[in-house]
């Protein structure tokens, strides 16, 4: 069984984020990078699969040159080998544009299985998953708790609203994207870190793949949220105050 696991390279989470000079993006000198935490959930969905069913893990990123060191940790959890589609200015590429680029590299792999994170952690876009399905004209499922393969055909658990769950049969080869946390994730070890070094690391460009970039949609701007602060005197008897409180923690604050 062939499973491709899309990640992605991303600021760490930790990282002290300022807006670029020119107003469109973060500037990224002497930022720290990580790979992004849906596609580690991800990843770990596609080992436990190989560990199950056998065959092959292929980790496949699209950026620049540092974002190798993303399928390298790939390797080291236990990914076979990797692909890298080493784009300098990877945000010259909207979410169309690197579902064009990952599918034509996977082109010519035939995987059985497609798995990717639910969304990005920088940009949150959700799209380039559910795209590459389609570009590559694989069945596909979203926010995925669980993965049953059967024979020639897979089971899903799907996460929907309130607590409802939904079990979802397709055929194989089809594409998967996961929901973070739905398992505890691994190390890589010592020993994994060494044999990374000699694992194969497969390198395209677009100009190789035949792909240009033509967003149909780029960034205009980026900026910090404006700092409101607001108060607001409740009066009344001690229970309409109270249920008056609930009601904008609940729809305006949001945190009920």
């Amino acid at each position: 069984m062939k499973i491709v696991v899309a990640v992605k390279q991303v600021p760490a989470r930790d990282a002290v984020l300022r807006v670029a000079g020119d107003g469109r993006w973060i500037q990224q000198a002497d930022l720290a990078y990580e790979i992004n935490e849906p596609d580690a959930y991800a990843l770990e969905a596609g080992l436990q699969l190989k560990e199950k069913h056998g065959g092959e893990v292929v980790a496949l990123t699209v950026g620049p040159a540092g974002a190798a060191q993303t399928v390298r940790e790939a390797l080291a959890k236990g990914a076979d080998r990797g692909i890298h589609i080493e784009e300098a200015d990877a945000l010259a590429f909207d979410s169309l544009g690197v579902a064009r680029l990952m599918a034509a590299a996977l082109a010519p792999e035939k995987p059985d299985l497609v798995l990717t994170g639910l969304q990005s952690d920088d940009l949150g876009y959700g799209q380039t998953g559910v795209l590459l399905a389609e570009l590559m004209g694989l069945p596909h499922a979203t926010i995925i708790m669980q993965v049953e393969v059967r024979d020639g055909s897979i089971r899903v658990k799907r996460e929907l609203e309130q607590g409802w769950f939904q079990l979802v049969d397709l055929p194989l080869p089809a594409l998967l994207a996961i929901q973070s946390g739905i398992s505890k994730l691994r190390y890589a070890t010592l020993m994994g870190i060494k044999r990374a070094r000699m694992k194969e690391v497969r390198r395209l460009t677009a100009a190789e793949l035949g792909v240009s970039a033509a967003p149909g949609a780029e960034i205009a701007r980026v900026y910090p949220p404006a700092r409101v602060k607001q108060t607001e005197m409740l009066s009344g008897s001690a229970q309409e105050v109270a249920a008056r409180l609930v009601e904008r923690l609940r729809f305006q604050a949001r945190v009920l």
